[in-house]
């Protein structure tokens, strides 16, 4: 028998987590003792990078070329989303005098994140590296944890620039309270920066790998039992899946665009 995730292997469980997981490296990179080589998930976010940035170009290509542009077809819909995140997301958690600030950070999560999370349904991607490893970088931790830094960042740097650095830490707990409360609150509210990025890494990454995981294991009766129905049924199975995962990786998209502007919102509003 080969080891876990690698060639061939009568144990399910092994390619499940073959077809999840990252793949091993492919160009082995390292600077200054950081690890940077290439792996599938890199390549992923790169093809993920590259067609958002395109397709950004290309639908906003008459508000650059014409003084008044009527959008039309695709740069219509893309227009929709793009005020869909402004109007639904943003103003409502930042405010609107700080959409124009944090509105590029916020609207990149989005289109990124669903971007990602769109590439990993396709299943040519899964031809990079031999089929070895998930195409679907948000369902990587290291992905998602890089975007949730980049959120708590923000965090930090929107309360500073609107309050003041020891005005934006002071913010953190409030006033008023008897001091021996301050002994438990401090704590918590320090506890709770952290906790604010483990969340939106643990919610993204375990939700996109859970929808592959189970598309994963509906297949597995095929191959254990090599029954024509059990197929037919499983793979009208996973084509509901499908559609549900399509559903889910919309949501996941929104839902962490969502909570990084409500808590970059608290910091900019602690009041509120």
């Amino acid at each position: 028998m080969a080891e876990p995730g690698h060639g061939t292997t009568t144990s399910i469980g092994d390619k499940i987590i073959e077809h999840v997981a990252n793949s091993n490296e492919m160009i082995p990179f390292e600077l200054f003792g950081v690890d940077l080589s290439i792996t599938k998930h890199v390549i992923m976010l790169w093809i993920a990078a590259g067609l958002l940035v395109t397709t950004a170009l290309w639908a906003t290509r008459r508000y650059r070329k014409e003084e008044r542009p009527v959008p039309t077809g695709f740069s219509n819909a893309f227009e929709y989303v793009v005020d869909f995140v402004r109007t639904g997301i943003l103003i409502p958690t930042v405010g609107k005098g700080h959409v124009l600030k944090w509105g590029p950070l916020v609207m990149s999560f989005f289109f990124l994140i669903l971007t990602m999370n769109f590439l990993g349904l396709i299943p040519i991607f899964n031809g990079i590296n031999h089929g070895h490893g998930g195409t679907t970088a948000t369902g990587n931790f290291n992905v998602t944890a890089a975007l949730a830094v980049i959120t708590f960042i923000a965090i930090i740097v929107a309360g500073i620039l609107e309050h003041g650095f020891f005005k934006h830490w002071k913010n953190l707990v409030p006033g008023g309270l008897p001091k021996a409360v301050y002994i438990i609150l401090i704590p918590i509210e320090v506890l709770s920066m952290f906790v604010r990025p483990f969340a939106l890494t643990m919610r993204l990454a375990a939700n996109m790998t859970a929808g592959h995981i189970a598309m994963l294991a509906i297949f597995a009766p095929i191959f254990i039992m090599h029954n024509a129905f059990i197929g037919v049924g499983s793979v009208a199975l996973n084509v509901g899946i499908t559609f549900l995962e399509i559903i889910v990786s919309i949501v996941q998209a929104y839902v962490f665009t969502l909570l990084s502007s409500v808590f970059i919102g608290q910091s900019i509003h602690p009041d509120h």
